[in-house]
């Protein structure tokens, strides 16, 4: 029986199909209906979106976060970054640490990482086994089922990068002052382990993707991941269709009229 994820087999560039140049020139009014859409979420207060960003290391997670989301309200908008776990959240279940970061209504919300990281890197460090995954992956789909029915989307982007351009940005890192604050001896020996990390990857978008599927985010080339990611989350709220709350005034009320006659824009 063939995967349905078979990751070595799906490229990491861009589609012949669209150029640099068409990505960039539709980013231009996806952004600008992005910025309508995301107000009308936080107006309405009554929906919100979880945006989950996971791969390898180097993909370039950081970047596609910064450059979607420029030019975005603030407000209505949060990030949270899922690193090694402290003692305190190590003492509880796997998904405490996340649950308290789920978005509240008229929120976005963004993991760099995220509850994923409890059935992938442990799983490579051996900290878990197969079965407990499997039991993981269990809990974590009813957790996601549990956010869509409190009114939360999730897109769940899984971010696809080559061996030969991790390599390059990992070289990027040890050369580039801007980016050396990024860089840590774990890089290069977790590059040693990308087959293994593929492998559980691979398992953890089988098993939690049938009700909430990964988008797989060809990464190679900046402009195409900024692009696909920008598209899937319009796509997104425009099927969720937030609106502007209904005036809380009646307009037709003399003192409303004549306070609207008297200051409102000719």
């Amino acid at each position: 029986m063939s995967k349905k994820y078979d990751l070595n087999s799906i490229s990491t560039k861009a589609p012949s199909h669209i150029s640099k140049e068409e990505a960039q020139n539709a980013m231009k009014d996806l952004t600008k209906e992005f910025d309508e859409l995301q107000n009308r979420l936080y107006a309405e207060g009554k929906q919100s979106l979880l945006i989950v960003m996971q791969g390898l290391d180097g993909s370039g997670k950081d970047g596609a976060i910064k450059s979607v989301f420029k030019g975005i309200n603030p407000q209505g908008l949060s990030v949270v970054s899922f690193k090694k776990p402290t003692p305190e959240e190590m003492g509880h279940d796997f998904l405490w640490r996340v649950h308290k970061h789920a978005p509240m209504d008229g929120y976005i919300q963004i993991f760099n990482r995220s509850h994923y990281e409890e059935v992938l890197v442990v799983r490579v460090d051996g900290y878990i086994d197969d079965a407990t995954a499997q039991k993981r992956f269990e809990i974590i789909n009813h957790f996601e089922q549990l956010l869509v029915s409190n009114g939360t989307q999730i897109i769940k982007f899984y971010m696809h990068v080559s061996s030969k351009e991790q390599l390059e940005r990992f070289a990027e890192r040890m050369t580039v002052p801007q980016k050396m604050w990024k860089y840590g001896p774990e890089d290069l020996e977790k590059h040693k382990q990308r087959e293994q990390y593929i492998k559980v990857y691979e398992e953890a978008l089988e098993h939690c993707g049938p009700d909430f599927p990964w988008v797989v985010v060809p990464c190679d080339q900046n402009w195409y991941k900024e692009y696909l990611i920008l598209k899937t989350i319009v796509e997104t709220l425009r099927d969720m269709n937030p609106q502007y709350p209904k005036a809380k005034i009646d307009i037709t009320d003399p003192t409303v009229k004549a306070f609207i006659s008297k200051y409102g824009k000719k």
